[in-house]
């Protein structure tokens, strides 16, 4: 009689088949040939797969055997995420499970090094997001932006500013475009994490995704699942006004705006580097823009094809995040630990997994590490050739 692996983890079945993009039970049951019931009492706990098993869901699952045998990465906290009516349920349980690995990663590095300490303001003073108006929140991103030393002209790239007040960051391919970002507090490390999509990404929209994953992080850390499922409408409103307020702050942005055209927003997308579609809807929160008119303007520019993409997106290069980057980097040069040590004994994802969530070049485990090697000398120059004692040669004078 076979017997279930002891210790096995359901939920971390649950997070890998997510994370794989596998959508049902059976799926996964016929690529494993075995009978689906077999996959559902498994991740329901009812029984435990045996070694044959558990060894046949690694190989299957890209992860290593003790991925199922460790706790899965939960946070209590919430997972902001904008859920369009348009989005699937896999997409955001892909999404979930990603930024999991996120944490994981995150989590499993900080045994080795110091990422910078969380420096994010308590902006609220102990009151409650739902008490905010839109007026305490355009004085939130002035207020962030002085603590900051951002300033008030255009912000410059988000995601070193993310990285440097101690959040980390991750990107990776959501296979829609209808998924642009999440954030999530992380119970263990307290530090909230912000995973960014890199699909059909432009640097002005990365700048909003990073500054509202950011509001996220700053408006509503005490938030609860239960509130966020309820008020999910508020709660991203909040996140937008917030990072357009933080990109385009009204104290600046709007005094530099000369006519309600896009050959205006497109003149000022040069300088301010957010989107013209984001640019009309910041104009027309601050009520510079009458809403008739914003509708004309929204409709000349899905006729100028700009909902595809819009002129001077591919101007300006995206920078990747480097905290995880340059951790795992430092780990491996300073000798603490090999490449192979990461993989076997500490992380339980593939190593293409951590590249990809890391912003790592692809295949950069397999990459030899480097060794301390010394120049040889050749015999004609060897110091006993040489003599060991110089002469000291005075110049003439003059």
């Amino acid at each position: 009689m076979r017997v279930g692996t002891f210790g096995f983890v359901p939920a971390r079945l649950q997070e890998a088949r997510a994370a794989r993009r596998i959508k049902t039970q059976k799926q996964l049951a016929e690529l494993l040939q075995v009978a689906s019931s077999s996959v559902s009492r498994w991740e329901k706990g009812e029984i435990a797969p045996d070694a044959d098993a558990l060894s046949a869901l690694a190989h299957v699952l890209g992860v290593r055997r003790e991925y199922f045998l460790r706790p899965a990465f939960e946070s209590d906290r919430p997972m902001f995420h904008r859920q369009l009516t348009s989005t699937s349920v896999q997409d955001l349980r892909y999404q979930s499970a990603q930024m999991n690995w996120l944490q994981e990663i995150s989590s499993t590095l900080q045994h080795y090094v110091d990422f910078p300490e969380v420096d994010i303001p308590d902006v609220l003073g102990g009151a409650s997001w739902r008490q905010l108006r839109e007026d305490d929140i355009e004085s939130i991103a002035l207020e962030l932006r002085r603590y900051w030393g951002v300033g008030e002209g255009p912000c410059g790239d988000i995601v070193p500013l993310l990285e440097r007040i101690g959040i980390i960051v991750g990107t990776i391919e959501m296979g829609t475009s209808r998924l642009d970002g999440l954030c999530s507090w992380s119970s263990s490390e307290v530090r909230p994490h912000i995973l960014l999509a890199t699909d059909k990404m432009s640097f002005p929209r990365r700048q909003m995704d990073g500054a509202h994953e950011l509001a996220h992080a700053v408006l509503h850390k005490n938030v609860s699942a239960e509130d966020f499922e309820e008020n999910l409408k508020e709660i991203e409103d909040q996140a937008f006004r917030l990072a357009s307020a933080f990109l385009m702050p009204s104290t600046t942005y709007p005094y530099e705006v000369n006519s309600l055209s896009l050959s205006s927003f497109l003149y000022l997308k040069e300088r301010w580097r957010v989107s013209i579609k984001a640019q009309i809807r910041r104009l027309t929160d601050l009520e510079m823009i009458p809403k008739d008119h914003a509708t004309n303007l929204y409709k000349l520019y899905s006729a100028k094809g700009w909902n595809r993409g819009e002129p001077l997106d591919q101007e300006w290069a995206i920078t990747p995040p480097r905290a995880l980057k340059d951790a795992l980097n430092l780990i491996v040069s300073s000798g603490v630990r090999t490449k192979k040590d990461l993989l076997s004994l500490e992380f339980t994802m593939s190593a293409a997994d951590i590249e990809n969530l890391s912003s790592l070049p692809s295949g950069w485990f397999l990459q030899r590490e480097g060794e301390i090697v010394q120049l040889r000398t050749s015999d004609s120059r060897s110091p006993s050739r040489l003599g060991s004692t110089g002469e000291v040669l005075q110049f003439p004078r003059r």
